[in-house]
């Protein structure tokens, strides 16, 4: 009995430690399983890693080489362009400049010319008016005359500040619209040709049968032209001629109209 007791135990033994060994067995085999697919998947990294690098390689390649090149040649090429058009448009700013001061100092020239044409018969004109008018102060008279006499000598600061008051003082003169023109011419000659179209269009508008009308639609397209308005210039040279056809001052607006036309057309 006791030599079978013994014997059982021992089988006993043994069989636990055949499972035990089988059981480790087991367990290495999965341990080493684990670790050939951790190694295939660290392999499949390695080679995406180095395609991902041998990529970067190539489009560094493709930066660094004719790619760049080419880059670096077409912003050259339109860096060059840039230039040619800048140098082009200098060029042609500077033709306009140049023209249009061509045309302003023929405007001027030309006015002066006929200006002088027109300053005596203007002013005979105007002695003639103050000489009819006896409907007025002495006090009123000496400063209309006074104001005149600055026109005159072409004292055209002081014939302005003599004028502003003279109209200030006397707003329901018979010599009012004489007053306001050579106003506006003292502006014009002052080179304040937008103050001029200004005066000359309240004469207009307040005294537009007056014998200075034509006289002051003809210093606004004076003013007009000097503001290299060529356009409106003629309009109101057109409207003078058509309103005024008789007036004194239509010959040198028909004249100072060709002298535009024939500019534009050149």
């Amino acid at each position: 009995m006791r030599f079978l007791f013994l014997g059982s135990v021992l089988l006993f033994a043994l069989s636990q430690n055949a499972h035990a060994f089988l059981e480790d067995k087991e367990a290495r085999k999965k341990i080493t399983e684990n670790q050939t697919q951790n190694q295939t998947a660290f392999d499949e990294l390695r080679k995406n890693q180095q395609a991902l690098e041998e990529r970067v390689a190539a489009i560094e390649a493709i930066v660094k080489g004719r790619g760049l090149l080419d880059l670096l040649s077409q912003v050259e090429q339109l860096n060059q362009e840039l230039s040619r058009v800048k140098g082009e448009l200098e060029v042609a700013t500077h033709n306009i400049a140049s023209t249009q001061q061509r045309q302003r100092d023929l405007y001027a020239d030309t006015d002066t010319r006929l200006r002088q044409l027109e300053g005596a018969a203007s002013h005979a004109t105007a002695g003639g008016e103050a000489a009819a008018d006896t409907a007025v102060s002495a006090e009123e008279a000496a400063e209309f005359d006074a104001a005149m006499a600055l026109v005159k000598a072409s004292k055209h600061r002081e014939a302005f500040e003599a004028l502003n008051k003279f109209i200030q003082a006397h707003p329901a003169s018979p010599r009012l619209p004489d007053a306001q023109y050579a106003l506006g011419y003292a502006q014009f000659s002052l080179k304040n040709y937008k103050a001029a179209i200004a005066t000359q269009e309240k004469l207009l508008q307040q005294f537009p049968d007056h014998a200075k009308a034509p006289d002051a639609m003809f210093n606004i397209a004076n003013s007009q032209i000097q503001l290299s308005d060529v356009e409106g210039a003629k309009k109101t040279l057109r409207i003078l001629l058509g309103q005024y056809p008789q007036s004194a001052v239509a010959p040198n607006a028909q004249q100072r109209l060709k002298v535009l036309e024939s500019i534009k057309s050149r």
